[in-house]
């Protein structure tokens, strides 16, 4: 296990093939993947050949990867995952955050403890210096997330989604922070 970053409660780690199953349950939880499949499941193979593999990526700008596994700091417990990966492999600059909890986690602050941790690490000692992160408009959980971790809304936009899943229709939200306005909030 390689150790990425540790809060008061929370311990991110890279991922491992052993992981697999905890990224099943994840992703076969409907509520869990509402405003991503629309609650439809992901196939074990799915999650195997496609999923794993896009976690376990080593991004060239850092040499480490960019999605980490979350879970409890005393009892271990798996709480999901954390993304804070460069939207391009060969620069650090703008970063995207996102985060992924089993339900036993909501409503108990860790996505923006996470969060928080991952932003202030990116803008001290990554080299980062924009974290973008998007959700659709309907997910005001999510959004709260992205407020209460220091971000600003951006934009609303539309895509073009060949499968379209309840709430799409009011399309997605983009929020962001720069490291100027993050240098603000700490001062």
């Amino acid at each position: 296990m390689s150790l990425f970053l540790e809060t008061e409660r929370l311990v991110l780690r890279s991922f491992t093939g052993a992981d697999a199953d905890h990224l099943i349950a994840l992703d076969n939880d409907p509520d869990v993947v509402r405003f991503i499949t629309g609650g439809r499941s992901t196939s074990p193979e799915t999650i195997r050949t496609r999923t794993l593999p896009r976690l376990l990526h080593d991004y060239p700008c850092w040499g480490h990867r960019g999605y980490w596994a979350a879970e409890e700091r005393i009892s271990g417990l798996f709480l999901g995952w954390f993304e804070f990966r460069p939207l391009d492999d060969a620069s650090a600059a703008v970063v995207e955050l996102g985060y992924r909890l089993n339900k036993a986690a909501w409503g108990r602050g860790y996505a923006t403890e996470g969060a928080r941790a991952l932003i202030d690490k990116g803008f001290v000692e990554l080299g980062v210096e924009t974290v973008t992160a998007n959700t659709m408009t309907v997910n005001t959980r999510s959004r709260r997330v992205m407020e209460k971790s220091g971000l600003t809304f951006e934009r609303s936009f539309t895509g073009d989604y060949p499968d379209a899943i309840p709430g799409s229709e009011h399309g997605e939200v983009e929020y962001r922070l720069t490291r100027a306005d993050w240098e603000r909030q700490q001062a």
